[in-house]
């Protein structure tokens, strides 16, 4: 189990390698229950693929009830309430191990995450003890409404009105949610109405409450077989008790459990990642031009070496930060009276490492799923083949759970909230940055592997402190209105977490299991962070030059350069011989 570490903290120092969560850290358990769901997964749903596809709801539930029995749906549900009340890294590997599923995946994943969660953490005694045991089971399904045809990002947007009636018993809602995933079988929704048009508020609604209609199925693009329908209320009148949480404090539920529906959502991209590189590097051997096989050309192994890098990296951020979560959660009492609030402050912790993980697994999928259609050339075009799906169903993760774009505002402006609370050190380490670039002269001997990658890290942080540094002076509490800013520091964010978990991972494997064995990792990283240095230092030149004019902007640039000094390895090199790793394995491979 990870040690406690603040959220956000990672910009500013580096923790032990031993102190994070990865892979190879998993119980015997952990391993188990992954064993236990793909088991299900192959055996259970995948023959009944197409069906699915087809929008089979009662094929569907059966299948979730099924589910239920494993205990799959209940991991995240404490014991006391009928769940097993397991860890975050449980969960994780649940929702990777799901992800070969498709849209079934997705009809599990809205039900055990954004569906049961606000009941786990925010219901009150009285309310777990009514929903949460027939949700555990997949008895009741349950669904989240919160987007409207009127808000999509602006939640607080949100028209849905609900009146407490005259005699104080029911609080009547009226109002229309959209998009929303598990809405043609789901008994039990997640519902966000503002009291008296003010109070931004959640409710427990039951399907079979009067009032409460569906418009039809969505025609969409990808994810065909999840149901997708609006939610219509009228004039339903709900009971008093089956607010979840305080009036007027439905934001609090609202965005924690979006963070939590964030990381969910990357540890589901990372399975799909993953199945991706299988069946580009299956159909890479197996497909002949000119007499050999296609995974013999260069520029499709330079293609499977990426996959199998981003997706190294993807798991290693992934792991991470399912071990700060549990870090922050394993003193929660769920059946204490102040649950919600303890849950609320260690989720928040580290909603800035959820955004992240949501905005770099999404593209990553949305990159390996692109490069295996283009690996099965004019098959990957054809619905016979899987990638063509796993190309469709990948393009909606950057929109759900807040789109990237919005994450990538939310990046930045979380971390200088805290830094504005007194949570984390920032302008401190802004201005000691500023008096070390005086003398600051690049280091360019290395005697370890990963050293070098250590170092580049080391100064993409100080890249990110110089720029956002300059952001603050010029924009102050205006910031938030320069939004190409905000996701060029977002992007530097995102990237120094990426290479940071990729050294402190392989590091720790080199530790285990020695330099020989961590060969392949150790090939992946360097590979990884030297190009994500590039991207970083081109990105802070553009900040810079953004903000700065004249000989400041000059005097600023060239910190930039003397930060980015840096002898690059032979790229071309690591990848070949990842790309013969990953065709020998035919598959993600690691060690």
């Amino acid at each position: 189990m990870a040690t406690r570490i603040a959220g956000g903290s990672f910009v500013l120092a580096q923790p032990a390698a031993p102190a994070i969560m990865t892979p190879e850290d998993l119980t015997e358990e952990q391993r188990m229950i992954g064993d236990t769901t793909a088991e299900f997964v192959d055996g259970s749903v995948l023959p009944h693929d197409e069906e699915l596809e087809k929008l089979n709801y009662e094929l569907t539930v059966k299948l979730m009830r099924q589910a239920g029995e494993l205990g799959l749906l209940g991991v995240d549900v404490p014991e006391a309430y009928g769940g097993l009340g397991l860890d975050k890294v449980s969960s994780t590997v649940i929702s990777e191990k799901l992800a070969k599923a498709s849209s079934f995946a997705l009809s599990v994943g809205a039900h055990v995450g954004i569906g049961t969660l606000p009941i786990v953490f925010f219901g009150s005694r009285a309310q777990k003890e009514k929903y949460l045991p027939e949700l555990a089971t997949g008895e009741k399904i349950a669904a989240y409404c919160l987007t409207e045809p009127s808000s999509g990002s602006d939640a607080l947007g949100a028209r849905t009105a609900a009146k407490l009636t005259a005699d104080g018993s029911h609080y009547v809602l009226n109002g229309a949610k959209q998009y929303i995933t598990n809405a043609g079988f789901a008994d039990i929704f997640i519902v966000y109405a503002k009291i008296d048009g003010q109070q931004f508020s959640a409710f427990i609604v039951e399907r079979t409450m009067k009032g409460v209609s569906f418009g039809p199925e969505e025609k969409k693009m990808g994810i065909k077989g999840s149901s997708t329908r609006p939610v219509i209320l009228d004039n339903v009148h709900v009971p008093v008790g089956n607010l979840l949480g305080e009036p007027g404090k439905g934001h609090i539920i609202a965005f924690n459990i979006l963070n939590i529906g964030r990381f969910k959502l990357g540890a589901g991209c990372l399975g799909g990642a993953k199945e991706s590189i299988g069946l580009a590097t299956a159909y890479a051997n197996q497909r002949t031009q000119f007499g050999q096989p296609i995974s013999s050309f260069p520029l499709i192994g330079q293609k499977l070496a990426d996959m199998n890098i981003v997706t190294y990296v993807l798991e290693s951020m992934v792991y991470r930060t399912a071990g700060l979560i549990d870090a922050a959660l394993q003193s929660l009492d769920p059946t204490a009276d102040n649950a919600g609030e303890a849950a609320a402050r260690g989720i928040a912790e580290y909603a800035l490492e959820c955004s992240i993980i949501k905005v770099f697994g999404t593209e990553a999928l949305d990159f390996t799923a692109d490069e295996g259609v283009q690996i099965h050339g004019g098959y990957g075009y054809i619905q016979e083949y899987k990638i063509e799906r796993i190309y469709r169903d990948s393009r909606i993760n950057r929109i759900f759970e807040g789109t990237n774009e919005i994450n990538r505002l939310l990046i930045p402006g979380t971390l200088l909230k805290k830094a504005l609370k007194g949570e984390l050190p920032l302008m401190e380490q802004v201005e000691a940055l500023q008096q070390e670039l005086i003398s600051f002269m690049p280091q360019q001997e290395f005697e370890a592997p990963l050293d070098k990658e250590a170092y580049l890290t080391e100064n993409a942080k100080k890249l990110f402190l110089m720029a956002g540094g300059i952001a603050v002076q010029k924009y102050g509490t205006k910031l938030e209105r320069e939004q190409e800013t905000l996701a060029l520091l977002a992007d530097t964010m995102i990237q120094i977490y990426a290479m940071e978990s990729a050294v402190l991972r392989t590091r720790k494997l080199m530790s285990t299991r020695g330099e020989t064995k961590a060969a392949l990792p150790v090939t992946m990283t360097q590979a990884f962070v030297q190009d994500a240095f590039a991207r970083v230092a081109e990105w802070t030149e553009a900040a810079v030059a953004s903000m700065q004019s004249g000989d400041m902007q000059r005097i600023q640039l060239s910190i930039v350069k003397k930060l980015s000094r840096r002898t690059p390895d032979n790229g071309i090199a690591l990848r070949r011989t990842i790309a013969k790793r990953v065709i020998s394995n035919e598959g993600y491979v690691i060690l």
